[in-house]
């Protein structure tokens, strides 16, 4: 008999939705910030280096992961400033940035294959908002991007260097696309509503010029006779 009391209560609590199931998993204010943020200027400057990334990455990869690893050491440094030393000073961010940056020339492989396999788990777990699936199990579907991701990238370098170079491109040109429309043409609300309220509009706004770069890259890369890591 208390096993079916148990039975019961255990059916209860699992149609509740939990508290962790009732909170965005996806940060959308977060990334609502970034675009309400940027002024004419950055955005402009954004959509021009994104393009240059998202169509030309190839020629520029090592900058870019040498970029890419200063910036973890620069944020894992001042995380790590704020609690040893109450946030007094920056010097351990900068360490972290030269430190990571140095530590990325030598193992480019291993930094190239990193980066695809993080952009492969952000735009797996896009596909996975898009189609608005539970978003407390949205790691699952991200954790499967960077498993697919990160294999791809062993296996065929150059799709690692695509993928990551033009998806990171792509999301300087959404982010400040988005920026322009929200302040300077007059439809914000529409532009938030988009955001907001459909699910498939900001994957499908990454993955399209995602898509369009590494098509674009790979016949760039077809006439190099030249290239190499």
């Amino acid at each position: 008999m208390d096993c079916f009391v148990i039975l019961a209560r255990a059916s209860e609590n699992a149609r509740e939705p939990s508290e962790a199931a009732k909170e965005g998993f996806v940060p959308i204010d977060f990334i609502w910030e970034q675009i309400t943020a940027l002024n004419l200027v950055e955005a402009l400057t954004f959509v021009c280096f994104g393009v240059v990334c998202m169509l030309y990455g190839w020629r520029i990869f090592k900058i870019l992961v040498t970029l890419c690893f200063g910036l973890v050491g620069l944020f894992g440094g001042i995380m790590l400033n704020e609690k040893l030393i109450d946030g007094k000073g920056v010097w351990l961010g900068l360490i972290g940035m030269v430190v990571m940056g140095l530590f990325s020339i030598p193992l480019m492989r291993w930094g190239v294959s990193a980066l695809g396999a993080a952009a492969g788990g952000i735009l797996a777990g896009g596909v996975w908002y898009a189609f608005e699936l539970p978003e407390r199990y949205i790691w699952a579907g991200a954790l499967a991007g960077v498993i697919a991701g990160g294999m791809i990238s062993f296996i065929i370098f150059k799709f690692a260097v695509m993928l990551f170079t033009s998806f990171g491109g792509s999301g300087l040109v959404v982010v400040a696309m988005l920026a322009i429309l929200y302040q300077h043409v007059g439809i914000a609300e529409r532009v938030k509503g988009l955001v907001f309220n459909y699910n498939w509009f900001l994957p499908a706004a990454l993955l399209a010029p995602t898509a369009i770069g590494v098509i674009v890259q790979s016949r760039l890369m077809k006439d190099s006779k030249n290239w190499d890591i």
